[in-house]
């Protein structure tokens, strides 16, 4: 799952694009104002970076030039700006991003735009499959079925089964689920997991005689066909 760090001061716009692209299957974190997003560019290892050009407490043409002082070329970022001069163009690729996308844009053109960058630099997302015990994910068509029989899931429950499924046996922690489906910065001591684990099993396990999603006390969840002691 590529992790993305968007920059971009504008609430409705933000919001906009971080849910389109975790509908996509990216992890996005936000940022709402240059400073805060050069440090969390800097302290963070992410594999691209969105940022919009006029932004609060610093702007991020400078935000892109201190970032690859910092850290160098080897995450692409994006400008994404309602600047669209051909000099701001070409100022912005000559202080270190890797394109340029002027507002308005179509979104699907944003995402073609950032699955290019990623696949240059060995990080495009990739459709899968997962196949585990009857149970059938496809990341490309967002379906889910199990032994034939189709599952409707929500956006989140798709990520939270996505996760379990391509790693079955292992057990993930409440902090682990809540940074891989949710936000790094997430209330950790929310029972929104707890929550959402209980819509899977309703959906993936009711009226199957082998139940697939367990609770590993103490521990977290896991995805499994076989049961012991220390689950449920």
């Amino acid at each position: 799952m590529a992790q993305i760090l968007l920059v971009e001061d504008e609430i409705n716009v933000s919001s906009f694009i971080k849910k389109g692209l975790e509908e996509e299957g990216f992890h996005v974190d936000v940022a709402y104002d240059g400073a805060m997003g050069l440090s969390l560019a800097c302290s963070n290892d992410y594999n691209l970076v969105i940022l919009d050009v006029i932004l609060p407490q610093m702007n991020g043409t400078e935000v892109c030039r201190r970032y690859r002082e910092s850290r160098g070329y080897s995450v692409p970022v994006l400008m994404l700006t309602a600047l669209g001069s051909t000099e701001d163009i070409v100022h912005g690729l000559e202080i270190g991003s890797d394109d340029y996308l002027v507002k308005p844009f179509v979104f699907r053109e944003l995402v073609a735009r950032i699955n290019v960058l990623l696949r240059r630099k060995g990080m495009g997302y990739t459709a899968r499959s997962y196949e585990y015990a009857g149970l059938v994910l496809n990341t490309e068509t967002k379906t889910v079925n199990r032994s034939g029989r189709s599952i409707s899931l929500t956006t989140k429950e798709f990520r939270l089964l996505e996760l379990l499924i391509s790693s079955p046996h292992r057990v993930f922690s409440k902090t682990s689920i809540l940074e891989n489906v949710w936000d790094a910065n997430f209330d950790f001591n929310t029972n929104i997991v707890e929550v959402y684990v209980n819509y899977l099993r309703n959906k993936v396990d009711k009226g199957f005689p082998v139940k697939l999603i367990h609770t590993v006390i103490g521990m977290g969840y896991v995805l499994k066909e076989e049961e012991d002691e220390n689950t449920k």
